[in-house]
């Protein structure tokens, strides 16, 4: 069995447990791991066995309910105690990915308007809203696409950076939405993947799946985006995000704003990939966004045979960087493209959002 056999998070009924693809072990190993306890959630979450802002939603929507089905107690009260407990310890292991808090929210609401209800009621809601937001994700996914497709033509080259592929979501990802969407309908595109480094998502995952699913993939260093554009080889690029500011900035895989620099200078468009989710109204700018710093191992030692810097050196490893409004060409949503001014936009997104809910 391959990729395309499994979703990459998904709530297993069977075991009550969360069904994850361990993206740790991509691309040597496909393995499956089934996380029934809220300290395996969390570990997954914080160590990326899942990652991406969607499914990093998903799952945070799933391992609450799992969570809420542990809760010993007959009391409403003493039950929403400890599910916020849960709740927010979940919330502590990905700061920026917005999703997270977002999905964790959402079940909490249905908690507060089951007040009345029994336990094992509340409960079912949980679950309910759990398969409700995982249902979402695939359809929030293929709308982005169709919009994104919009902007390119067959031939076209795309560049994209990091994973936010069918590996960061449930299905069909969000930035390659219109690359899969596209080789469906006989596009034949040329992506060219950045590594990304740390962690290089790009290497290990979007060639992984791009390649798996027959897509026309080729895998360039970080700091060649701008080569590839300088010879005229990209004509787009798509990249995704974990949280987009109300003015329209944009915090997403460290290097992601050199990416968009480069794209500015060589007059290519540059898009960014964003569920109405990950929109968060509340953050003023990317000045606001809190940026997660992670350990130096994954620079100084990750990947390599041999220590590759000398022992004691000073690292600095921001996990994301935030790309400013005046570089991105447009925000990609399920429900239109906002282009700037953005909050205007955004606004104009939700009341469409509002009227007309995609589930």
């Amino acid at each position: 069995m391959g990729l395309n056999d499994f979703d990459t998070v998904a709530l297993d009924e069977e075991r009550n447990a969360l069904a994850i693809i361990d993206q740790t072990k991509l691309p040597g190993e496909l393995e499956m791991l089934y996380l029934t306890t809220q300290k395996e959630i969390w570990n997954a979450i914080y160590l990326l066995q899942v990652r991406g802002a969607p499914a990093i939603g998903v799952a945070a929507g799933i391992g609450i309910y799992l969570a809420a089905r542990e809760i010993q107690t007959d009391d409403y009260d003493e039950f929403l105690k400890e599910f916020r407990k849960a709740k927010d310890y979940l919330d502590s292991a990905r700061p920026t990915a917005v999703n997270l808090s977002w999905a964790l929210n959402r079940q909490e609401q249905v908690v507060l308007n089951h007040k009345g209800c029994s336990v094992p009621e509340i409960v079912e809601a949980l679950h309910q809203e759990a398969i409700k937001i995982r249902d979402e994700d695939v359809a929030v996914c293929k709308a982005i696409g169709e919009f994104g497709l919009t902007l390119v033509k067959p031939g076209d080259g795309l560049l994209t950076h990091c994973n936010a592929g069918r590996l960061c979501a449930v299905k069909y990802g969000t930035a390659t939405a219109p690359m899969y969407l596209g080789h469906e309908r006989g596009y034949n595109f040329k992506v060219f993947s950045d590594e990304t480094r740390p962690l290089l998502q790009g290497a290990r995952l979007t060639s992984f799946e791009l390649k798996e699913a027959g897509i026309d993939v080729t895998v360039i260093c970080d700091n060649m985006s701008a080569t590839v554009m300088r010879n005229g080889w990209v004509q787009a690029v798509f990249v995704g995000c974990d949280r987009v500011a109300a003015n329209g900035d944009t915090a997403n895989k460290i290097g992601t704003s050199m990416v968009a620099m480069a794209a500015k200078r060589y007059g290519v468009p540059f898009y960014i990939c964003a569920p109405t989710a990950t929109i968060d109204m509340k953050t003023r700018t990317g000045a606001d966004i809190k940026i997660e710093e992670r350990k130096p191992e994954e620079v100084t030692e990750m990947w390599y045979a041999k220590r590759m810097a000398p022992e004691g050196v000073k690292v600095f490893n921001p996990a994301f960087d935030v790309t400013d409004n005046d570089l991105i060409t447009g925000i990609i949503t399920e429900y239109g493209i906002a282009r700037a001014p953005y909050k205007e936009a955004f606004e104009e997104i939700f009341r469409k959002k509002a009227e007309n809910p995609i589930l």
